[in-house]
This record gives C-alpha cells, sequence and structure tokens, in this order.
C-alpha cells in the first residue's frame, strides 16, 4: 500500500508566511526559509509554497524566496502563484522547485496545461482548484484568483479536464472549510477522488491529527496538506506521522 503523504503548505504575500479564514483576514505567521527548514528537519514528505497574491496582483511568483526556501530543504517541493507560461515554469524549476501548481492561469488557458505536461512531464504538473459549495448545495464551483472569482464551472467537470489534459495531480482546497479548523471537505474530496485516477492532495480546514486521520481513512485523499495545525505549533509532524501509524495508516517515519 502506498504511503499517506503530509505536506505542510506556506502561504507567502510580501515575502512572510501568512493564514487566514476563508482565504480572507491574513495574518503573517513567519519567515517561509527558516519555516520550510523546520519542516524539512520534522519529516515533512513534501512542501507547497504559494505565492497567493501572485496572480490577483499580476505579477510573477517570487523565485528569490522560492531559491532560498530550495537552498534549505531536501525533499519534493512544489510552487504555486503567478505561473502563466512554460517559461514562468522552467525559471522556478531552475530555482528549486520539483512540480508547479497551476490555478487562475489554467482556467483561463486550459491549453497550458497540455503544454507544461508535454514540455516538463506530468509528474511536474499538479492542477490546484478552489472550490465552494454552490447555495442550492448541488456541486461546487471553482473559484480563481485567490478565491475572489466564481468561474461558474463545476469541481467534478474540471478536474477531470485537467487529467485528461495531463495533470498529475490534483490540490483541491475547500473554500469553505480553509482556516476553519474544523476539518477537511470530505464530500467534496471524496467526489474528486473517486472522479480521477491520479493522486488528490486534501487541503482545507485541517485543525487536529484526527482530522488528517479522518481523510485518509474515508479514503478521500493521498495527501494531507495542513498549515495552521504546524504553523501555531499545535502538532509537530513527527507527532501526527506517528498517531496515523498507531491508526494503521501507511506513513514514511
Amino acid at each position: 500500500m502506498l504511503t499517506k503523504r503530509i505536506i505542510p503548505c506556506l502561504d507567502v504575500k510580501n515575502g512572510k508566511t501568512v493564514k487566514g479564514i476563508n482565504f480572507v483576514g491574513l495574518k503573517e505567521v513567519g519567515d517561509p526559509v527558516e519555516m520550510a527548514r523546520r519542516y524539512y528537519e520534522q519529516g515533512a514528505d513534501e512542501l507547497v509554497f504559494l505565492d497567493i497574491t501572485a496572480t490577483s496582483e499580476g505579477r510573477r511568483t517570487m523565485v528569490q524566496v522560492v531559491e532560498k526556501v530550495a537552498g534549505q530543504i531536501f525533499m519534493p517541493f512544489t510552487v504555486g502563484g503567478g505561473i502563466r507560461s512554460c517559461e514562468d515554469i522552467r525559471n522556478l524549476l531552475l530555482a528549486g522547485a520539483d512540480k508547479v501548481s497551476l490555478n487562475s492561469a489554467a482556467i483561463r488557458n486550459p491549453d497550458f496545461i497540455n503544454e507544461g505536461a508535454e514540455a516538463f512531464g506530468s509528474q511536474c504538473i499538479v492542477l490546484a482548484v478552489d472550490g465552494r459549495k454552490r447555495k442550492d448545495g448541488s456541486g461546487w464551483n471553482v473559484f480563481i484568483s485567490g478565491g475572489r472569482i466564481d468561474t461558474g464551472i463545476d469541481v467534478l467537470d474540471w478536474v477531470k479536464e485537467g487529467v485528461a489534459r495531463g495533470a498529475g495531480e490534483i490540490l483541491l482546497t475547500s473554500m469553505d472549510t480553509d482556516g476553519t479548523e474544523a476539518g477537511y471537505d470530505l464530500a467534496m474530496l471524496k467526489a474528486v477522488h473517486d472522479a480521477v485516477e491520479v493522486p488528490v492532495i486534501a487541503s482545507g480546514g485541517c485543525g487536529k491529527a484526527e482530522d488528517i486521520y479522518e481523510v485518509f481513512k474515508e479514503d478521500a485523499a493521498d495527501a494531507a496538506l495542513a498549515a495552521s495545525l504546524f504553523h501555531y505549533d499545535q502538532m509537530k509532524i513527527q507527532d501526527v506521522k506517528q498517531y496515523l501509524k498507531e491508526k494503521g495508516i501507511p506513513v514514511r517515519l
């Protein structure tokens, strides 16, 4: 059985790691370079770095910060935010990223997924999807630009299209649960996990180790991403992994 991955996430704004609730009310929580090193030392399986205002501010990802983070860690490293061309992808890979996360640019130009996968391989392309439940409860819509714009596109339709175009992984964030520490959106995760054949990373809502256990027990994701749980030192990554192992979840200690 494949081991489940624990992935801390650094949401970065103006060179600082930030955290909010439901994509708003952002507060600074630390230096991304120091935090990345700490998470690597604690045994994280991967790291996700998202420049969360690059798209809305119409600029590229902060390559210099990515380089500094990459110099501190020796584990798979995914970078997203403001990536709009294959040249952007190349620059980030040269800066030390292993994978790139495409979100708004992929919605605006779906062919970009094909271009990225053809140039760098599907394993390099992570399709990041920010989903929110529709008011009538009939499913979930995709939001872009840091959760500011409702595209009207159905989450399940979009992940299927993204994978067909070459995305090798889905990073699925629930805008309804993001930052609430009330648990992942299991219904949306399960629906997406059942709809595609590529790994799904659960994001949004983790507040305790039990939330991560729940998402794996329900077979709703292949990896669990968390921010608040680790940023505020509520738990160390190795403690979460030990807890999961005792619960029978395969993890890399």
